[in-house]
């Protein structure tokens, strides 16, 4: 009999019919009570076994973790919770576990602990509803971009550039590092390396797929990008996925158009598509909040911060604007911000956003046109010369969740902007080239997926919404 999946026996199995599962033991209680989950779905599927009948032997095998194959027949639950259980008239054993040596119990357990066992945390219910959740989001960024028209490419992960200009990349080389070849000057002899250049890991895939946008038009980026940050905040990796769409002949409030788009159809289907596991989320989240000072709370439960997102519309707002509002403010006269807002032309911080979005606006909010000073060369410049055709998106709770602009399409603006940077044109030859060959007005954006998976299941730490959380001094698993 081939074994069927936890998640459909819930929701159509039926009553008096022989059924297969495979999992793994939740709980076992009073040697009759077997709670069996298959990662399926967050609920357990109660399993009662008659122990008269079981070997004493098998009985005692049967600990936190086991994997167990069960057969028997789906009868009305006695509980309230479910309305079938498994009456288990077979038993097979496929893989014991040592309750001794398991190191999860049923039990709450911190988050730190759980990091410490990363492989082992996808069996806490916390952990494997995140990931449902992050599988549920994944698909529904593939399934927009399919329905929009989209290309999905994949740009390199090993790159001669650096498309932020931040320089805080991961060298690639097989350059022996005991005694690598130097140049006459003392510096390391890159034309005698694998690729016969300096390359690293990619901070971004944007300028690859500006690339490719001028020749098919709306394509996007979904994949892994790199950040040798030493940073152990709680909104950093060093591996971490980006989605980035790059969109031919859109101007910037076409692309502040469709990034709006975007973000709420990916998450109406997650709401729709994921209910069981954001109900559990939703009831941790609120608890969580409970143990933090009340000024740190969110006013916003979990489920209630997601509807915000997508049942109002988002307020478009220049920097400019928003420099107003914030220096104005009542946080900033009395001092209570962190980073006061003084001049214009500073860099807003996350305090700043969440207060537009939950205070001011009380909406999320798409901030535009800022200083050209704090953001990246490949920004359209605008007429007043002081700023640059950016757009940033702003959520409850998290502030900056997008980042995009529309891009600088004059060669002649482009080169001096890069000048100005200090920026290395000869490893820019080809971006260059963009602008010399049928060059066109275009705009795209940058998502990061784990912030967005942050967003949508409330937990406070990047760390815990990716399988395998790469940080310094990290790299365990």
């Amino acid at each position: 009999m081939k074994a069927v999946k936890i998640k459909d026996i819930l929701q159509n199995g039926s009553i008096n019919t022989p059924c297969s599962i495979k999992g793994w033991v939740r709980t076992f209680r009073a040697n009759r009570f077997i709670a069996l989950n298959d990662g399926s779905t967050i609920d357990n599927l109660q399993c009662v076994i008659d122990f008269e009948n079981i070997d004493e032997s098998l009985l005692k095998q049967i600990t936190t973790s086991a994997a167990l194959h069960l057969e028997g027949s789906l009868v009305k639950s006695q509980g309230s919770e479910q309305k079938v259980e498994l009456q288990v008239e077979t038993i097979s054993l496929l893989g014991a576990s040592d309750p001794e040596q398991y190191p999860i119990q049923p039990k709450k357990h911190s988050l730190e602990f759980l990091r410490e066992k990363a492989h082992l945390r996808i069996r806490t219910a916390t952990f494997s509803s995140i990931m449902r959740v992050r599988s549920a989001l994944a698909f529904a960024v593939h399934e927009f971009f399919n329905e929009e028209g989209f290309f999905y490419i994949n740009t390199p992960i090993i790159t001669g550039s650096d498309a932020e200009g931040a320089g805080e990349m991961f060298h690639v080389s097989t350059l022996d590092p005991k005694n690598p070849p130097l140049t006459e000057s003392g510096d390391l002899d890159y034309k005698s390396d694998f690729f016969g250049k300096e390359t690293n890991l990619t901070v971004s895939g944007q300028l690859e797929a500006e690339a490719y946008a001028l020749g098919l038009g709306d394509v996007y980026t979904f994949g892994p990008t790199f950040r040798a940050e030493n940073s152990n905040t709680t909104r950093h990796l060093a591996e971490f996925w980006m989605i980035e769409p790059e969109m031919a002949f859109y101007d910037l409030n076409d692309n502040m158009n469709l990034a709006e788009k975007f973000i709420v159809s990916v998450l109406k289907k997650v709401l729709t598509r994921c209910e069981k596991d954001l109900l559990f989320l939703d009831e941790r989240f609120i608890n969580e909040e409970k143990n933090k000072p009340q000024l740190e709370r969110s006013p916003m439960g979990l489920i209630e911060k997601i509807k915000f997102v997508v049942e109002n519309n988002f307020k478009r707002v220049s920097y400019s604007e928003a420099f107003e509002i914030l220096r104005n403010s009542k946080p900033n006269k009395k001092k209570k911000f962190q980073f006061p807002i003084t001049e214009w032309g500073v860099d807003l911080q996350s305090e700043h956003e969440r207060f537009l979005v939950e205070k001011h606006f009380k909406c999320p909010v798409i901030l535009f046109d800022y200083p050209a000073s704090i953001k990246a060369f490949y920004m359209r410049r605008n007429d007043d010369e002081k700023t640059v055709r950016a757009m940033d998106i702003l959520f409850p709770g998290i502030g900056e969740i997008v980042g995009g602009s529309q891009r600088e399409e004059r060669l002649e603006v482009l080169e001096k902007r890069i000048k100005e940077m200090g920026i290395d044109e000869k490893e820019l030859w080809w971006y260059m080239d963009l602008r010399r060959f049928g060059s066109v007005p275009h705009s795209g954006f940058g998502l990061g997926f784990e912030r967005l998976v942050q967003f949508t299941t409330g937990m406070n730490n990047i760390r815990d919404v990716i399988p395998f959380p790469r940080t310094p001094q990290n790299a365990s698993f």
